[in-house]
């Protein structure tokens, strides 16, 4: 049976899109703008397969560290429970764009990590070459982004560094759709997914969720 964490990560990936065409659709469409036609495919799946893999490295890290902490201490483990319950309902807020309850967790994205790893950018432009386009793809998936920062917080509840890896996947693969398909598919999903009846709903299935986690995690509290 497929572990529900895993479909919420890739139906937040899904839902999300148009957030990461936001953010990102501007440098993936720009790698479909190579001299060679028939490469530009290739680099689109090469950037975003780049993205992926920086999200899997993130998520098994934090589920490696924090599975530890979780083994020796029960506490610290409904703890994580409680956070990731939390950001459940910040991000179907954030969806239903009822207030941007994601943003400051951007902020200190940005001051404590991006504007580090940004400077690497000068050692891959041009994108001129599948490589290049893969690191360039791996640099950008440490973008701030709130979206994918909640999603972490659900890979750090998972037992081990592969199952954080493994919700962080199926979080990418939710954005495919969008960032692969840039263009006239790209537009038609992204007009479906911020459709206001869409929003309303899928991010109404993902605060049900959280409050789901936080009866669980309240329950393992009390018991």
């Amino acid at each position: 049976m497929i572990d529900p964490l895993y479909i919420s990560a890739f139906f937040m990936g899904l839902i999300g899109s148009g957030h990461c065409l936001a953010m990102c659709g501007g440098i993936a469409s720009s790698l479909q703008l190579a001299s060679d036609k028939r490469k530009t495919l290739t680099y689109s799946f090469a950037y975003n397969i780049g993205r992926a893999l920086s999200y899997m490295v993130a998520g098994s890290l934090v589920a490696g560290i924090s599975s530890q902490f979780a083994k020796q201490n029960t506490s610290f483990s409904i703890t994580l429970s409680f956070i990731a319950a939390i950001f459940m309902l910040l991000v179907g807020v954030y969806i239903m764009r009822l207030g941007p309850t994601l943003q400051w967790l951007e902020k200190i994205g940005k001051t404590l990590i991006w504007q580090h790893i940004v400077k690497l950018n000068k050692y891959l432009m041009p994108v001129d070459s599948t490589v290049k386009a893969l690191g360039y793809g791996a640099l950008w998936g440490w973008l701030p982004c709130g979206l994918v920062y909640s999603a972490l917080t659900w890979a750090m509840t998972s037992p081990t560094a592969f199952d954080g890896a493994i919700v962080m996947l199926c979080f990418a693969l939710g954005t495919f759709p969008a960032m692969i398909t840039l263009g006239l598919a790209a537009q038609k999903l992204n007009s479906i997914i911020n459709h206001p009846w869409t929003r309303i709903v899928l991010g109404s299935v993902i605060i049900w969720y959280g409050i789901y986690l936080l009866i669980i995690a309240t329950d393992k509290l009390v018991h």
